[in-house]
């Protein structure tokens, strides 16, 4: 995994308030950070929260979703999405499982979080999260070329480090309930 040691500032020029040339500037903290240097606005860049679905059938088969979309497109993954700035992380990935396989349920479980490199926002913050399936039939839906149910014996390549780590974690609380 990278390690960010500084954000990157190349993405954000201007104010988002005022539109003045922003400038960087030490803040508060001493650290360097875009200032806007007529209104006095100040960009953070944060993380982007994500999160993922971990979905098993009562034969403990898990769904996979292959990519249609950057990033990872044709990549198999977990149902997953980037959480909205009206949404909790939990409400995200109820949403994320409906619109992905067309399976409705709610959260079973709580898998912790996972930080990682993105090349496209720096650092993404996964959230994941056990589904319970309550209705449905799986099928791909609007991000998703194909959906389907894979044994956790022979998983193809999974896209996102963060994927990896939650299916790892849900295959460790599987082995001690055995």
């Amino acid at each position: 995994m990278k390690k960010l040691t500084k954000a990157n500032y190349k993405d954000v020029n201007y104010c988002l308030r005022c539109g003045t040339r922003l400038e960087l500037a030490n803040d508060h903290e001493d650290k360097p950070r875009p200032k806007c240097p007529n209104c006095g606005w100040t960009y953070y860049k944060n993380p982007i929260p994500a999160s993922a679905c971990v979905i098993l059938n009562k034969q403990n088969q898990l769904v996979l979703v292959k990519r249609k979309f950057a990033p990872q497109a044709g990549q198999w993954a977990l149902p997953s999405g980037y959480v909205e700035i009206y949404q909790a992380p939990d409400e995200c990935a109820i949403e994320e499982m409906l619109e992905e396989t067309n399976l409705q349920g709610t959260v079973a479980e709580d898998l912790g979080y996972y930080t990682d490199f993105s090349p496209i926002y720096e650092k993404v913050i996964s959230f994941g999260f056990l589904m319970k399936i309550q209705g449905g039939k799986l099928r791909a839906g609007d991000d998703a070329a194909e959906a389907r149910y894979v044994s956790l014996d022979s998983l193809p390549h999974i896209a996102f480090s963060s994927h990896r780590h939650f299916i790892k974690v849900i295959k460790q609380k599987l082995a001690k309930e055995i």
